[in-house]
């Protein structure tokens, strides 16, 4: 746990068993981030908070959605932020804050095995930098959660850029290749990768887009001057909401596209394949048919060449009339073909 007291005159950090003392000094107010919520931690947010046990439960367990529990003198919410993983898996980065009128508690996680632990402090560590720098001093508790929140948003605005060149570059090998096939499935499936990407970064941003519109109406401690911070940073997530929609239709558009391109290629084969079935047909029927042609004289030969004796056996009629035989045979075989267009 990293203890800081902030106040007009900067930054600085103290050991945590100083918290009671700094949260009873007048002046500044304290901020307590916590990278994991252990044992220890939860004492701290019971024994010395006494937050609601539902809040201290929340910081916990993993939660799957943004979430805001207003009390008296403090309010406690749930924010998520996309890591994109392997395989285009959306990991939600959990940051929890319990926001009062000296301090400012940030909780992270619990974080996925699969994520490196390292990604949870990106946006506080962001503004810690700031404030250890002296570029940047906050005037209020709700003042550093703000900033907090904005580096989440701009992390989010980075993101999409980041899947709209990506977008960019598989439209242009959509549009500029003439043939689109090759690995069908697999471009489809990077298509859709990304298309995934950027829903889960729009549920994201609607999601606490969604829970700072309800922080301006249920923080009853927050004074009335900062109330258009917070339908700032409401904003600010809607905005990231539309970026995300509107790249997710722009990648949609290069999908039917892709899709259509696709189909295309695969009529004009299989009326070629048709066309050749066809072709392959007429040439069998024509084989047929003068093989039945041929197979005439073969059998007429064949039947007399038993040596059996026969009207005209060993005269130059009977030769002339098997001949004849079987000269009329295929003749009539051809005329049958012929009327069956097998020729």
């Amino acid at each position: 746990m990293r203890l800081h007291r902030i106040d007009a005159t900067g930054t600085t950090e103290h050991p945590v068993e100083e918290l009671e003392a700094l949260l009873a000094t007048p002046g500044g107010f304290v901020w307590l981030d916590i990278p994991q919520c252990t044992d220890a931690a939860v004492d701290v947010l019971r024994r010395v908070f006494h937050f609601h046990e539902l809040a201290v439960h929340d910081c916990v367990v993993r939660n799957h959605v943004s979430k805001i529990h207003s009390y008296e003198d403090h309010v406690f919410t749930v924010l998520h932020a996309p890591q994109i993983g392997n395989g285009g898996h959306v990991h939600y980065i959990e940051l929890d804050q319990f926001l009062g009128p000296n301090y400012l508690v940030t909780v992270h996680g619990p974080l996925s095995t699969a994520v490196d632990p390292s990604v949870a402090g990106l946006d506080t560590g962001s503004v810690l930098a700031r404030l250890r720098s002296g570029a940047y001093i906050p005037a209020s508790p709700f003042a550093l959660s703000a900033a907090i929140v904005r580096a989440m948003a701009r992390r989010e605005i980075e993101m999409i850029a980041s899947r709209a060149e990506k977008s960019g570059l598989l439209e242009q090998k959509v549009v500029l290749v003439d043939d689109p096939g090759g690995d069908a499935e697999q471009f489809l499936n990077e298509l859709f990768r990304v298309w995934y990407e950027l829903l889960a970064i729009r549920t994201i941003a609607t999601q606490s887009s969604a829970t700072y519109d309800r922080v301006a109406r249920l923080a009853r401690f927050l004074p009335a001057d900062v109330l258009p911070v917070v339908a700032d940073l409401a904003d600010g997530f809607d905005m990231v909401a539309e970026m995300a929609d509107g790249q997710r239709e722009f990648l949609h558009g290069v999908i039917e596209y892709f899709q259509t391109r696709i189909s295309a290629h695969q009529a004009i084969s299989a009326g070629e394949t048709a066309d050749t079935a066809i072709q392959q047909n007429d040439d069998m029927r024509r084989i047929t048919a003068w093989v039945g042609i041929v197979a005439v004289p073969t059998a007429v030969t064949g039947f007399f060449g038993q040596n059996v004796p026969y009207p005209g056996f060993g005269e130059g009629g009977g030769f002339l009339a098997s001949t004849a035989v079987i000269l009329l045979s295929a003749a009539a075989l051809y005329v049958f073909f012929r009327k069956k267009r097998w020729l």
